[in-house]
């Protein structure tokens, strides 16, 4: 396969398998903007399969991330790509997730035929400190007797957060203001803070919707002490879920300011195409919280889904939709 038709199968074929509605968003965008955002996002989405991938022992993972961020980096032989497919891509249960390790090798052939502005941001984005501290960030610390990985404090999780998506709010509003003209009727500064607060409340919604999986294997994003103050450990949370109820409910109103902030953003665009890509997220993320709300303690046994169907409406309704329709549809999906 010729490098146009590589990138033009991972920034759809395969974006699309590892998440669709990031895709949807993507799609949308003018090219300029496109390919370093889909790149940043296959790449990240890449070194969270590594650090997930249950088998291998911590310590080898954590060095496999290492590696990985320095071939980002470009202080790495090109040899660590095909390493860590043959070490990773066989241990992948999920096909998507697979595929994305097996195309390693081309990702970072992709990130070196960037432009180099946007090479370098990418490279910020994903530099080997935010590498060290998302990946370990449940293997900080534990709660006494648990065998669950837990967060053991509400700064930890919004270190986090920021780590792992607030930082992706400031890496959009420079791509964007870099190469979309007039791109806002608000300062940089203005939009940089509000992107944080929307990568952040996105991020929470996944950290919502993914929780009983998360426990499932091990792992625990809400705050150990704010369990603790309940009565509840981490080891007990899939058990007693209903306990659990008052510390969901606390950081899902954080996840719905974190998408406020989104739409907010999203409503300065001036450009529609863009405009739009940035407010889909939040729309989503405005009907999974409804949804989660809804669930109550069932969200940990079933995972919670916006439809197929409710996102085409989504799409079909708001992606020439003025300031005033898209802060409407919002207040609409979030009921």
């Amino acid at each position: 396969m010729n490098r146009s038709l590589e990138r033009k199968d991972l920034g759809g074929r395969v974006l699309r398998s590892v998440s669709r509605s990031f895709y949807l968003s993507l799609r949308i965008l003018p090219a300029a903007l496109r390919e370093p955002l889909s790149l940043a996002y296959l790449l990240a989405r890449a070194t969270d399969t590594i650090a997930d991938t249950p088998e291998p022992p911590a310590a080898l993972r954590r060095d496999a991330l290492v590696r990985l961020a320095a071939a980002i980096q470009g202080t790495a032989g090109r040899g660590t790509a095909a390493e860590l497919r043959e070490s990773f891509a066989p241990l992948q249960s999920d096909e998507a997730e697979r595929r994305l390790i097996e195309r390693l090798s081309a990702l970072l052939d992709w990130l070196d035929e960037l432009e180099p502005g946007d090479r370098g941001e990418v490279r910020s984005l994903l530099d080997l400190e935010k590498f060290d501290a998302s990946s370990t960030s449940t293997s900080t610390s534990t709660s006494t007797s648990t065998s669950i990985r837990a967060l053991t404090t509400a700064a930890e999780l919004d270190e986090y957060t920021y780590l792992v998506a607030g930082c992706v709010g400031e890496f959009w509003t420079r791509l964007c203001f870099a190469h979309v003209k007039n791109f806002s009727e608000r300062s940089e500064s203005e939009m940089r803070d509000l992107g944080v607060r929307y990568g952040q409340g996105l991020q929470l919604i996944n950290i919502l919707r993914d929780a009983g999986d998360d426990l499932r294997h091990g792992r625990c994003y809400f705050p150990a002490d704010e369990l603790q103050s309940l009565g509840v450990t981490p080891d007990e949370v899939l058990r007693q879920p209903a306990r659990v109820l008052p510390v969901v409910e606390q950081w899902r109103n954080s996840a719905e300011r974190g998408v406020e902030a989104g739409i907010e953003y999203a409503c300065a665009i001036r450009n529609r195409r863009v405009r739009f890509a940035t407010a889909l997220p939040a729309l989503i993320g405005a009907r999974t919280l409804a949804l989660l709300r809804d669930a109550g303690a069932g969200a940990f046994a079933q995972r919670v889904k916006v439809s197929r169907s409710e996102v085409r409406k989504m799409i079909s309704g708001s992606v020439l939709a003025s300031p005033r329709s898209l802060r409407a549809t919002f207040k609409k999906l979030s009921r």
